[in-house]
């Protein structure tokens, strides 16, 4: 994903190392990223890294930290919490499954969800403050239930979306799940390439299922009995990709709701499988 971090370097961690540079262009630290794609791919990873890298305080937003029943209080919940943000900047202020707290108001019904989302678009605007160093970051797996008035520029101007990992990157999970697990020689590679299309999560439920059956064996006569390249090939071989529902909805966007070249991105993904 270098691409992308790249992107997110450019937003807020370049700024902030090279602040005159960026002056020198009017430019500065900050702004709104929206990351969408399937579920599992890691846009809650990425948000965590970007403040790691930066050293920035990290705050993440739920739904339940925001919606509340009475009327008025979502508002102030909202106000807060880009309150706190600007009190601890440099700051990433994540929010996940925005399209919940960011939905078209066109499918509201009543005047207490379009208020909530007016809200959220004046505290991004910065009216009455100053958001520089806060960097908000979205994720969601429905961006074209998401208000197109967050991606106005100002707001969520860069959308970037988040693909399953490479072949390289499902290499340098599997890596990871399986540190200080009871491993046999492993090829790496081919268990990578024969999981193409899988998420994140998805890679984690394989390797919890090879590992499962170990287990089990092993139970049988006391000895921990390690996970070799076969037991995670036949583990993936039992898993259908959570991605593939993804793409089978995002593909009737591009054909029919994609005038702003919005899913462009996605479309080598579909043209592939």
């Amino acid at each position: 994903m270098e691409a992308l971090k790249e992107q997110i370097r450019l937003k807020i961690v370049y700024p902030a190392r090279q602040p005159e540079i960026y002056a020198a262009y009017g430019k500065r630290s900050g702004g709104g990223l929206l990351l969408y794609g399937p579920p599992g791919c890691g846009k809650t990873y990425l948000a965590r890294a970007t403040a790691g890298e930066l050293g920035a305080a990290f705050i993440s937003v739920g739904v339940a930290d925001v919606l509340e029943m009475w009327i008025g209080s979502s508002e102030r919940n909202l106000k807060q919490i880009f309150s706190t943000a600007r009190a601890h900047r440099p700051a990433v202020l994540f929010f996940d499954e925005v399209d919940a707290l960011a939905a078209d108001r066109s499918s509201f019904r009543n005047s207490a969800g379009r208020s909530v989302i007016n809200q959220f678009l004046a505290e991004m605007d910065g009216v009455g403050n100053d958001n520089k160093d806060v960097l908000i970051m979205a994720a969601t797996n429905t961006p074209w239930h998401v208000d197109p008035a967050f991606r106005r520029p100002g707001r969520f101007d860069e959308v970037l979306f988040v693909p399953p990992p490479d072949a390289a990157a499902r290499a340098a999970i599997l890596a990871v799940l399986l540190r200080d697990r009871p491993v046999a020689e492993m090829d790496i590679d081919r268990v990578a390439q024969r999981t193409d299309g899988f998420s994140g999560a998805d890679l984690r439920g394989v390797v919890e299922r090879a590992l499962e059956r170990k287990l089990a064996s092993s139970l049988k006569d006391g000895k921990i009995r390690p996970v070799g390249t076969t037991d995670l090939v036949d583990a993936a071989k039992g898993i259908t990709p959570t991605t593939k529902e993804w793409f089978a909805t995002v593909r009737n966007y591009l054909m029919y709701a994609n005038q702003s070249g919005l899913y462009d991105p996605v479309r080598p993904y579909l043209d592939r499988g």
